[in-house]
């Protein structure tokens, strides 16, 4: 069986204000090509579909367009909601929906019950694993501790335990939207971090033929069966260096994996610069980066005049400006957001408590902070569903 592994879409999200419905529209229509050409048996979407919970009008279009054109090539199309996706929205219809040949995965509840596909060989079970919110979903599976491993690992008991009643020779995809192990974050991917663990083991999927990844923006390979497929896109500067695809993933007789990557349409190739303004406006080696979209960082020790209209004469598609003077990373005039730039808010928080009082937090302190942390995030999953 041939899948198409994507995910992290985010349909509606513009890249630094331009907007990048044009190219997720082109996105999609490489996507439904490549269904047909690749002879592709079956799409797995994992997560993050679209960019908010309430996503603009023309967003919801283009997705309505892109089951259109999946559903009429006959190809089945397995989805599930990830953390920028609401699930209740994305759910809408399902049954519905599901009657084409397009699965939507958003319940917790249904984690063990997979979309049945068959081939030559046998049947393929698709198990979808929509992100899993630790605060709102502990209950549906029975864990003390809300915490990202505990509800993935009692949601994969439930996949194995299905798995296990099914014939024997049964091949198994699981689809999650999670922070594994060893995956390498980006900018642009929204922190799930709860009791100060973002990332579970890749041990969590043990049992199973395939896992296809969403939630890291770069394509990744864990292992041979665990991988991301990264966002189609570039949404942040900290993906220039991203190669954008797909897997195409053939699924064996016996459950061996191979996989190709599938590239993706650029829109317009990204750029980090960095340098005095000088320097960046006179260097030949930066003519290859003049269409590029740019960041550009400058590091003049006082800030030049007019930078970003100078800069715009020989990049016009500059896009993000930053200072960053050549100082000691102890000098007083380092900014506030370079000194901050890599830290959570873990770390802000207990600095500021070492800061004013002296001395860091202990141990109690340092949990009281992540309960805080951990409440927060919960308060906005819960307002986010309710809206």
């Amino acid at each position: 069986m041939r899948l198409l592994h994507t995910s992290d879409w985010h349909l509606g999200r513009a890249f630094h204000r331009v907007g990048m419905l044009g190219a997720q529209a082109a996105f999609v229509d490489h996507l439904v090509t490549t269904v047909r050409e690749r002879e592709v048996d079956a799409v797995v979407v994992s997560g993050d579909v679209y960019d908010r919970a309430v996503p603009p009008l023309a967003a919801v279009e283009l997705f309505d367009d892109a089951l259109h054109r999946l559903a009429d090539l006959g190809v089945p199309t397995v989805m599930i909601s990830g953390n920028h996706d609401s699930a209740r929205r994305l759910g809408v219809g399902a049954g519905l929906i599901g009657r084409a040949g397009v699965h939507l995965r958003t319940e917790p509840s249904a984690c063990g019950t997979p979309v049945v596909l068959s081939d030559a060989h046998g049947d393929v079970a698709l198990y979808g694993l929509p992100y899993l919110e630790p605060a709102l979903v502990k209950d549906e599976f029975g864990v003390e501790k809300a915490g990202h491993e505990a509800v993935l690992a009692a949601a994969m008991d439930r996949v194995r335990a299905d798995l296990a009643a099914r014939a024997r020779g049964t091949r198994s995809v699981v689809l999650a939207h999670a922070f594994v192990t060893g995956g390498e974050p980006s900018d642009s991917e929204r922190d799930i971090t709860v009791g100060g663990v973002a990332a579970v083991p890749a041990g969590v999927f043990d049992g199973v033929d395939y896992v296809a990844l969403g939630h890291l923006h770069g394509c990744q390979t864990l292992t041979e069966r665990v991988r991301y497929s990264g966002s189609p896109l570039a949404y942040s500067f900290s993906e220039a260096g991203h190669r954008k695809s797909m897997w195409l993933v053939d699924l064996a007789a016996d459950g061996a994996v191979t996989a190709e990557r599938v590239d993706c349409p650029v829109p317009r190739a990204l750029a980090r610069i960095r340098g005095t303004l000088e320097e960046l406006l006179a260097d030949p080696a930066l003519a290859r980066h003049e269409e590029a979209w740019v960041e550009a960082t400058l590091t003049d020790p006082v800030r030049p005049a007019d930078p970003m209209a100078r800069l715009t004469e020989r990049f016009p598609h500059t896009l993000s400006l930053v200072f960053d003077p050549d100082r000691p990373a102890d000098d007083p005039e380092v900014s506030y957001a370079r000194r901050l730039a890599g830290r959570s808010d873990q770390q802000i928080a207990e600095d500021f408590v070492a800061h004013v009082r002296g001395a860091g937090p202990d141990e109690h302190e340092r949990a009281v902070l992540r309960d805080a942390f951990d409440a927060v995030r919960a308060d906005e999953a819960l307002r986010e569903v309710a809206r």
